[in-house]
């Protein structure tokens, strides 16, 4: 989990969601799944403004950059999640699949990347 602070699209105010981490492929990088699709607003307001900041354990408010993932990249991560934590997997996918009326395959993924991964 992270706490992902973005700007509103229109308003340019701050905005705050807690998000799960679905992979970290390596030190500084995060990989999110937008559980509501590409209407989420927080999906909506990274597209339009990719820099945001980002809160998760010993980091606090580390400038990032947001990067939506082409779909072969997105499927080989949602398939080493399956992978990894089949139980967590069982249980999102069912609170997505509920939520959205989609497959959750068919979800657009973000990669985060730390402005200093240290």
């Amino acid at each position: 989990m992270l706490m992902l602070e973005h700007l509103g699209r229109r308003s340019g105010a701050r905005r705050y969601v807690v998000l799960e981490v679905v992979d970290h492929p390596g030190p500084g990088e995060y990989v999110l799944v937008s559980g509501f699709g590409p209407k989420a607003q927080w999906y909506r307001n990274i597209r339009a403004q990719p820099r945001v900041r980002v809160w998760t354990g010993r980091r606090r408010g580390a400038p990032a950059t947001a990067t939506p993932l082409p779909e072969h990249d997105a499927a080989t991560t949602l398939d080493r999640y399956r992978r990894c934590h089949p139980r967590a997997w069982k249980h999102l996918r069912a609170a997505i699949e509920h939520a959205t009326g989609a497959p959750v395959d068919t979800l657009p993924m973000v990669r985060l990347r730390l402005d200093d991964p240290r």
